[in-house]
């Protein structure tokens, strides 16, 4: 019989394992650029100070320790197998605090899911959460509780005496005051977990379990109280008791992104109810056998259910590699991220793919044989562009001003990443504002694994020249498209549109600006503002090739309006082939719905700028 039982939970601790080697598995392989940009908007510092600055706040200990473990997501591999280890010993913490039988084991399955789904179910929410570690948080709060709460029951089986039990009221109350500073609003749960498993507690009498849950409902309410007004000035009244929690603000999802954590607090304090509860499946399950099968069922359907919910929008995870791609400047990376993409592009992953194609030379000719378009994003809530790859792009067409802004008021907003400083490194170099390129690289210097990053740039800031800039491989690129103003303005959040008009009309001896001018003024499709351009590049450009796209907008503005004379332009013959065709085609289908016209022109002049202009209106920036 010994034999029979420890294999049974041989058995149970085997399907937990395997599906934590399962977890594992998924992170690794699906979900590698999503961690790795989590840990971009990371930020982690060796420092006393950095420390000090987390526990201003309630919930300070667990912040600082979830961004801690979240920069391991460098490798996301590490990462994962990290984040893997914690919820295995969450798992352990939960069966040995409320002494959960083995064949009840499947059951802490089901918190597992759930914090996988606080991290997982994000979406563009990671771009805009306040909470630090966030990818931590949960796992780490939920262990500190149940730590606590297993504690307490240890030492409240051991009262003997009106001696021994005013030393267990002590220290709940010191349990109080430690607990809710460090872990927030899982300090809370702590001290409800406690009021809850003290009516499990037989050495206790009645008496005893009444005041100690007289005294944990006191103190749930009071310390918070407490320390709002004496410690914690920085905390809003409406969030005392939600420190350590996510926020998420101004969205029809706030009660569903929440749903998993009332899932797995509710689960604690079921299983707090029914510690030393003996309740044997075998009375309840017929045939016998089904008992070992229930556990791997219940098991499935947890996980089942988390990846039900799991955030896998494609659009999403382009532009994340996408990201990831840039930050390497590998430009054709991006392209190639765009092809691999077949359905409608959004508005990030199209000015994305344009700066590709302008880093490497050939938007003339390539810029309109990808697919445009403005899908909606997947999310209910109001996203920015400047939140997500914004920064970049102001920062490689030559306006590091407003990358910078971007940079400081996101830093302020939702707390300083390593991404941001990076930009602000890169701004700071291009402006030549060689003390403050200084200050963001020391402070990326106190992290683990971006001080190699910021070493490859000191050596600008303490040379201190401009030469040095321009000859670096990702900012020599960049300087020649400052227009040396100091300038600021709005851009009210709306990039695309701001930045099209502000490079449309700039004039330049530069022959790459005149090419992104050009490129701008393509895309506003306003006829008076393309001439000016069209001839800026020409003069720049003679003797070379002109793209096959400037060529197409020419030849179609010229025949649309008779204010340029283009009958001397030496076009080449395949741009007036097709833009003969295209007419003609389009008059055999006039008064055709233009999504059809879309499905019917699109095989023959997809890659034209004749098809962008006619076909590809109503593009919505955001």
């Amino acid at each position: 019989m010994h034999k029979m039982k420890k294999l049974k939970l041989s058995k149970q601790t085997a399907l937990c394992a395997l599906v934590l080697l399962a977890v594992f598995v998924v992170l690794t392989v699906f979900e590698s650029d999503y961690l790795f940009r989590v840990q971009e908007l990371n930020l982690f510092l060796y420092t006393p100070l950095f420390f000090k600055q987390q526990l201003v706040v309630a919930g300070g200990l667990l912040t600082w320790l979830g961004t801690y473990f979240t920069q391991f997501f460098y490798y996301p591999w590490l990462g994962s197998l990290l984040l893997c280890l914690w919820l295995a010993l969450m798992m352990w913490l939960m069966q040995r605090a409320f002494a959960v039988s083995r064949q009840w084991t499947f059951v802490l399955l089901v918190p597992v899911a759930m914090v996988l789904l606080t991290d997982f179910d994000l979406g563009y929410w990671v771009y805009y959460l306040k909470l630090r570690g966030h990818f931590f948080v949960a796992v780490i709060g939920v262990s500190m509780a149940v730590s606590l709460t297993w504690l307490y029951r240890v030492l409240a089986a051991k009262v003997k005496g009106n001696v021994s039990f005013a030393l267990l009221l002590l220290f709940t109350i010191a349990a109080g005051l430690v607990a809710y500073p460090l872990g927030g609003y899982y300090g809370i749960i702590a001290l409800g977990l406690m009021a809850v498993i003290t009516w499990r507690i037989g050495e206790l009498s009645r008496m005893q379990k009444s005041a100690l849950t007289f005294m944990f409902l006191v103190m749930m309410w009071f310390i918070p109280s407490f320390y709002y007004r004496w410690v914690y000035y920085q905390t809003g009244s409406d969030y005392i008791l939600w420190q350590a929690l996510p926020i998420y603000h101004n969205t029809d999802e706030f009660s569903t992104m929440h749903l998993p954590y009332v899932v797995i607090f509710v689960m604690l304090f079921i299983l707090a109810a029914f510690y030393r509860a003996d309740i044997d499946l075998r009375k309840w399950v017929r045939p016998a056998w089904m008992v070992s099968v229930v556990p791997a069922i219940l098991a499935v359907a947890a996980l089942w259910s988390c990846w039900n919910w799991w955030y896998k929008d494609e659009a999403f995870h382009v532009e994340i590699r996408m990201d990831a791609c840039m930050e390497r400047c590998d430009w054709e990376g991006v392209l190639s991220e765009m092809r691999s993409y077949k359905d409608e592009p959004t508005r990030m992953m199209v000015m994305n793919k344009n700066l590709a194609l302008f880093k490497l030379g050939r938007a003339g000719d390539e810029m309109y044989t990808y697919a445009d378009g403005s899908k909606a994003l997947d999310t209910s809530f109001e996203v920015r562009m400047a939140q997500l790859g914004g920064k970049r792009i102001y920062l490689h067409y030559g306006l590091p001003n407003y990358c910078y802004r971007w940079c400081l008021e996101d830093g302020v907003e939702y707390g300083w990443r390593a991404e941001y400083l990076k930009y602000m490194v890169r701004c700071a170099l291009l402006n030549q504002e060689w003390t403050v390129a200084r200050k963001y690289i020391d402070i990326l210097k106190q992290t683990r694994y971006h001080r190699q990053w910021a070493e490859q740039f000191e050596p600008l800031a303490v040379a201190q020249s401009a030469d040095a800039v321009a000859a670096h491989p990702e900012l020599g690129s960049v300087l020649p498209l400052l227009t040396g103003k100091d300038v600021l303005g709005s851009d009210q959040s709306l990039i695309e549109l701001f930045l099209l008009n502000m490079l449309a009309y700039r004039s330049t001896d530069n022959p790459k600006t005149s090419e992104l001018v050009l490129l701008a003024a393509m895309q506003l499709k306003d006829i008076p503002t393309f001439w000016p351009a069209f001839f800026q590049y020409a003069q720049l450009h003679v003797g070379q090739p002109m793209p096959r796209h400037f060529q197409e907008a020419a030849y179609l503005y010229g025949h649309l309006e008779n204010n340029v004379d283009i009958s001397h332009m030496p076009f080449d013959e395949l741009v007036k082939r097709d833009y003969a065709e295209f007419m003609q085609m389009a008059g055999q289908y006039r008064g055709m719905p233009e999504e059809q016209m879309k499905t019917y022109f699109r095989p023959r002049f997809g890659g034209t700028f004749y098809y962008n202009y006619f076909l590809m209106r109503g593009m919505k920036t955001y």
